[in-house]
């Protein structure tokens, strides 16, 4: 990148940080289960609430306790289960509809990233009837409150059940639409592990990955906070202890509990100090190719962390001893020079984080490649995730599309296909 754009970025950020403390961010209220939610609603004296979900977890049954929920207090539930993986534009438009059309008064995301995305999305329309899904795109663009709002999480790992965040996909151009605005972040989650106890195995262990990636972005960037860093640390702590026990073990009720804490919080962290590139290369894939995000993530981690090398080292290193990755007493390089201690005791802590996240994509099944990718993509995707990232992601080392088209080239399946050389490594070499 060149120097007068990451001296935009960087000031662009410093703003954002310097405003952290005076801005409308709040924390949706957990409720532990679907009873819970439906005498607060009954209180709150809501009586036609649109359940925005997709046609598999209506047909799973896993709304069923939440109607009857519902029902037992007297409120009838409007059910709008269109919702698709990627949610379109239209996909929103038809939830929108559902909503005006019964009259209803209060939204309930229930399912994965998709079903809240949508939910947020179609919520922001009913409030914004004349601003259209596309002119929503960016930050504070929406700027209503939207009605009374629950989201349930059906995985352990988007964390949109906290985020102002919405990501919608124009099926005609295959981009996606970022939206961001404080009145998006749900009133209330809802985090009854009952609703992850069948989750299939790859679900658990890429909505999981979803999660650690939230939390990693969120600590390693240049945009923390004191709360924001806590949290990430108790979701990388959490995953670590129980996310390869969920995956092996279904019905282990308090490895799910601790997943769904570990997606709340990390959720609450990247929502103040938000993601990285790995979010925004993910979101172009997904755009692209239909990428689920949370395989996207996992798989390209590693080598984000990679790339970053020396500029997350010490954040990298200080998230692993915290969070238990590493034993702080032992990780030390009994080699190093001993005029710079903590340097190597951080350059080998944070490569065992690395080989860690590695280890745990290979125990939980995904991969260290993405298949489908085309060459002839690239540069569009690039600069689609450079648009999203660049200024707002306070990423530790910044890159531009020409610098990210080389991501793309490391996930490759196609090993004939070897990643351009930057301008900086031929001007080394």
């Amino acid at each position: 990148m060149n120097p007068l754009r990451k001296t935009y970025c960087r000031l662009f950020q410093a703003c954002f940080r310097i405003a952290l403390p005076v801005l409308p961010y709040r924390e949706p209220h957990p409720l532990a289960t679907f009873e819970e939610a439906a005498a607060l609603l009954a209180e709150k004296g809501v009586r036609k609430p649109l359940i925005v979900t997709d046609g598999r977890i209506r047909a799973l049954g896993l709304t069923r306790p939440l109607e009857e929920a519902l029902a037992a207090q007297g409120i009838h539930v409007r059910v709008f289960d269109e919702v698709v993986p990627n949610p379109t534009i239209a996909n929103v438009e038809a939830a929108r509809a559902a909503y005006l059309s019964h009259q209803c008064d209060a939204l309930i995301a229930f399912g994965s990233g998709s079903a809240m995305d949508c939910a947020k999305a179609a919520g922001a329309r009913v409030v914004r009837p004349n601003k259209p899904v596309q002119k929503m795109r960016g930050l504070l663009k929406v700027r209503r409150k939207l009605p009374l709002f629950l989201a349930i999480p059906t995985t352990a790992g988007t964390g949109s059940e906290t985020t102002l965040a919405a990501v919608i996909t124009d099926s005609e151009t295959h981009h996606k639409y970022p939206i961001n605005d404080f009145s998006l972040i749900p009133h209330y989650a809802v985090l009854d592990y009952r609703t992850t106890l069948d989750l299939p195995p790859h679900v658990t262990a890429t909505t999981g990955m979803d999660a650690l990636v939230h939390a990693v972005e969120a600590y390693i960037g240049r945009s923390t906070t004191r709360e924001t860093r806590a949290r990430a640390v108790e979701a990388t702590a959490l995953i670590h202890r129980y996310l390869q026990r969920a995956y092996e073990h279904p019905h282990d009720a308090e490895a799910r509990k601790g997943m769904l804490r570990a997606a709340y919080c990390a959720g609450i962290a990247f929502t103040k100090s938000y993601v990285g590139y790995v979010h925004g290369v993910a979101h172009s894939l997904g755009g692209q190719y239909g990428i689920a995000h949370g395989l996207a993530n996992a798989v390209l981690l590693p080598y984000f962390l990679d790339e970053y090398g020396a500029s997350a080292e010490k954040k990298l290193a200080q998230l692993a001893r915290e969070a238990g990755i590493v034993d702080a007493n032992e990780d030390a390089n009994e080699g190093a020079d001993a005029s710079s201690p903590q340097a190597s005791d951080d350059a080998q802590a944070a490569r065992a984080f690395v080989e860690w996240v590695r280890a745990m994509n290979a125990a939980l099944g995904i991969p260290d490649k993405l298949e489908g990718i085309r060459e002839e993509d690239i540069p569009v995707m690039a600069a689609h995730a450079d648009e999203e990232s660049n200024p707002l992601y306070p990423v530790p080392k910044l890159m531009d599309a020409h610098e990210l088209e080389s991501m793309y080239y490391k996930v490759m399946t196609d090993p004939a296909h070897a990643a351009p050389t930057s301008p900086a490594a031929r001007a080394d070499a």
